[in-house]
């Protein structure tokens, strides 16, 4: 219910910002913001298109600035580069929460507005979050899981970015459902860099030293590709329906997963909520629409092959 809440005031939020947005998109003309995503990988383009879309209808100029590795370094090194250019907002979703501190402190100081989504750093200056209260989307995962195995089994969690505060929140939600579970066993946490290759690797090792195996969590989003593409190869064939599977975002792979029998459900976000969220609470706060922020939770829908043609982001 608190999820619902929050989505129907960001939904309200919405639709205030595009009447507002229609009245005087032209006094907007001199703004510009800029979004930050992790890594160039798919479930970004949904964020960039909300984004973009938002931008549009507010009439601000929009930069999308995508890192060319997940370290922390390089983010920070975008964000000077940002305040350097004299950008009216940031919006970034955090590879290394730690890291980018000083810089958000920076870019706040300057009078830059600067809000988080997706992965966030909530201990620095930023005004707010947007996007999924990932441990509670971790407790889903893990409460699927238990469901999926009966109750008792070793699992394996395949993660992408080991110092993602989002994947970690993520971890912790899982674990902590795990608690109600004893006869559940983590036999292995696995970190990938985010890279589908290196989780193809990461998964087929992981089935080879555990071919009991009875489930794996993919906590980011090659995680669930990256089984799928496993369990299509002959020496894993076998164990496709016995291991279930659960992984994050609604990618055609991790789609073609679930409809080809490999993966059991998909912890689906709404990226491009978050992407269009992001721009509009931006341009709310630096023409002083918005002084008080609060953290909004876009939510998740766990997605099967029961609910695969009917689900809506």
């Amino acid at each position: 219910m608190r999820n619902l809440v929050k989505f129907a005031h960001a939904t309200a939020f919405t639709v205030a910002m595009l009447w507002a947005g229609a009245a005087s998109a032209a006094d907007n003309s001199n703004l510009t913001v800029a979004v930050v995503p992790k890594v160039a990988v798919p479930f970004f383009d949904d964020c960039n298109a909300g984004a973009q879309g938002a931008a549009e209808a507010l009439g601000v100029n929009y930069q999308w600035v995508v890192p060319q590795n997940t370290q922390g370094a390089t983010q920070v090194k975008i964000i000077e580069d940002l305040i350097a250019r004299h950008v009216d907002g940031i919006a970034i979703s955090v590879n290394e929460p730690k890291s980018v501190e000083g810089v958000i402190k920076q870019a706040v100081d300057a009078g830059i507005a600067v809000l988080t989504f997706d992965s966030d750093s909530a201990n620095s200056a930023r005004s707010m979050y947007i996007g999924t209260i990932n441990e509670q989307a971790g407790v889903t995962m893990g409460n699927s899981m238990a469901e999926a195995i009966g109750g008792s089994g070793k699992v394996a969690i395949v993660t992408g970015q080991l110092g993602a505060s989002n994947l970690n929140e993520r971890i912790t939600g899982v674990k902590k459902a795990l608690e109600a579970y004893p006869d559940i066993e983590i036999v292995a946490m696995e970190g990938t860099e985010d890279d589908l290759a290196r989780a193809v690797s990461v998964t087929e090792a992981l089935l080879r030293a555990n071919p009991d195996l009875a489930g794996i969590f993919g906590i980011s989003q090659v995680g669930g590709p990256a089984v799928a593409k496993v369990l299509e190869q002959r020496e894993f064939n076998e164990m496709a329906g016995k291991l279930k599977v659960f992984a994050f975002d609604d990618l055609p792979d991790t789609i073609r997963g679930v409809q080809a029998g490999y993966i059991t459900g998909i912890m689906v976000q709404r990226p491009v909520t978050m992407g269009r969220l992001s721009v509009e609470h931006l341009v709310a706060q630096i023409n002083g629409e918005e002084p008080n922020p609060q953290n909004v939770d876009t939510g998740v829908t766990v997605v099967n092959a029961d609910n695969l043609d009917s689900y809506t982001k």
